[in-house]
């Protein structure tokens, strides 16, 4: 598929995805982005700002098998991987596959269940697969994993280790809407007179595949991919830091960055895409020293100042 092809498809699902979520384009992109760049999203807010009903209008539209699993504190990794059960009838041991079987996954409140079982995903979201009792199962594909986060002030929330966020391609908050969006969302409710919403099915998941392909036709530079690098190298570096992103932040950066010129249109990255999508790669793979958790230092702030001070490559405006 060539990438004139897959920027009207991919906008044609964030047009559909728009019907349902008022207001949060900007988001909607960076989400999609990172689903067409093969990755995982976490989306972290408030409660009531629309995640859970993202995750299953991006399900509906993108085509994709959508399970839902309510990360609560009591919650087993068997319950999302599946487990096996004797069949006394056969006299045998059959395995019973959990939600991760899917395309997309919604992990609601993941941050809600203790650390053993947030866990229990890491080899589903790194490895497309899931390992019980022994054996190896393979996850269908495409697999996204959509998690919901509430912010870890709330009572009853368990923070996510390093070594899970870093599996999250993005993190994205939605945050809310101003009055007039918040009147939208209302006005909509009345119009359609039920709570329900429909989303058409704007490609399947085959298609997907095909428009995940296409992202490695886009042109990458070597001063726009060596930006990606000295970004996430800065991040190690900075006062304020205790750690920064990882070599896979700053393929992340590439990745996402590749989806993001995409869907404006252009089959080249740019410094200004990296930028773009930085805040979201970023800001959860950086870790703020303890000593400044009560100032108010913060991931964000970090990125911001890198985003500032780190130099921008010059680049022709389309690559040779």
């Amino acid at each position: 598929m060539d990438l004139p092809t897959v920027h009207r498809r991919a906008n044609a699902v964030l047009d559909e995805v728009d019907t349902v979520i008022v207001g949060k384009r900007s988001a909607t992109e960076v989400v999609l982005a990172a689903v067409l760049a093969g990755g995982h999203v976490l989306m972290e807010d408030y409660p009531g700002l629309g995640k859970t009903l993202a995750a299953r209008t991006f399900a509906r539209a993108l085509g994709l098998d959508f399970a839902r699993a309510q990360f609560t504190p009591d919650l087993l990794p068997a319950d999302l991987t599946g487990s096996f059960v004797y069949d006394q009838g056969a006299g045998t041991f059959e395995f019973r596959r959990g939600p991760v079987f899917t395309g997309l996954l919604l992990a609601d409140e993941i941050n809600r269940t203790p650390p053993k079982t947030q866990a229990a995903l890491l080899e589903a979201m790194q490895e497309h697969q899931v390992t019980v009792e022994g054996q190896t199962f393979a996850l269908p594909q495409p697999f996204h994993v959509l998690a919901t986060a509430n912010p870890v002030e709330y009572e009853g929330t368990y923070p996510l280790p390093e070594a899970q966020l870093d599996r999250f391609l993005v993190r994205v908050a939605f945050g809310y809407p101003d009055a007039d969006g918040e009147w939208e969302v209302l006005g909509r409710r009345m119009a359609r007179r039920r709570e329900e919403t429909e989303v058409r099915r704007v490609v399947d998941a085959a298609e997907l595949l095909e428009l995940q392909a296409a992202m490695e036709d886009v042109t990458v530079s070597p001063e726009v991919g060596r930006y990606c690098v000295a970004l996430a190298r800065a991040t190690r570096e900075h006062d304020h830091a205790l750690m920064g992103a990882s070599p896979r932040g700053s393929l992340a950066l590439l990745l996402v960055g590749r989806a993001y010129a995409v869907l404006r249109g252009r089959d080249y990255l740019t410094p200004d895409d990296v930028k773009a999508v930085a805040p979201s790669v970023l800001e959860h793979r950086v870790v703020v020293r303890p000593e400044l958790w009560m100032s108010e230092v913060s991931s964000r702030g970090i990125v911001a100042d890198l985003l500032r001070t780190v130099p921008t490559p010059r680049t022709a405006v389309r690559p040779s």
